[in-house]
């Protein structure tokens, strides 16, 4: 399931953001590459030490929590501390697939990857190129998102970069571990959470249909749920 996350963060949000980062020193993206990664992958990337990476990061994360749309479509349990890379002067990142599972280096901290996700940093209008090209059942898709807006999708799927031929590519990344390790749940799961949504707002939270609908999503997210 592949899912776009309008606006994440607003105009200040991104603002804020890109000052912390912007002035930050970037290191090799490959810094946190697993093996078949390093042998794509050609960008910078923040330390995700650093006092600019944790603080904005921490940014993203508050703005995870608060998008109804994000927890609806991830179902989150744990979220891997944002990272942030930088693609420019032709910087691209081949086909590969995501580490099943990330460690947080120097803690015990770690996630099984669910899901991958890309927030958007830079007007696609100020960099040609570095499309995110994802494929999976659902086909090829090519996202270019505006600066606020995230794209979720599967840690499985096999994704690349497009190479930046003018301007800067920022973005942050991250994973995510799932409630609902199954993909195809997941995806029941956020289709009945819209049904039952839309059927709230015609018909209000107290009508019949939407509380059986409510009851029923609650008690497949019981039965699937690892917590």
């Amino acid at each position: 399931m592949l899912i776009a996350i309008p606006d994440l963060l607003d105009a200040a949000g991104v603002a804020r953001v890109r000052g912390l980062i912007d002035a930050a020193d970037w290191i090799d993206g490959n810094a946190t590459s697993g093996h078949q990664s390093a042998l794509a992958k050609r960008n910078a990337q923040l330390p995700e030490e650093s006092a600019a990476a944790q603080e904005a990061g921490r940014i993203v994360l508050d703005a995870l929590a608060a998008s109804p749309l994000f927890v609806a479509a991830a179902l989150p349990l744990k979220v891997y501390l944002p990272l942030f890379n930088r693609y420019a002067g032709g910087d691209a990142f081949g086909a590969h697939v995501d580490s099943a599972i990330r460690i947080r280096r120097g803690s015990d901290f770690r996630v099984r990857s669910d899901l991958s996700a890309t927030l958007f940093l830079a007007d696609p209008a100020s960099y040609d190129g570095g499309e995110l090209v994802i494929e999976d059942s659902f086909g090829e898709q090519r996202v270019k998102l505006p600066a606020g807006h995230m794209v979720l999708y599967p840690a499985s799927s096999v994704h690349r970069v497009e190479p930046v031929t003018r301007g800067e590519r920022i973005a942050s990344f991250f994973w995510i571990q799932s409630m609902i390790r199954d993909d195809g749940a997941r995806r029941i799961l956020f289709e009945l959470d819209q049904a039952v949504q839309d059927v709230a707002a015609r018909l209000g939270q107290d009508d019949t249909a939407a509380v059986r609908l409510t009851g029923t999503y609650h008690n497949l997210l019981r039965r699937w749920a690892e917590v």
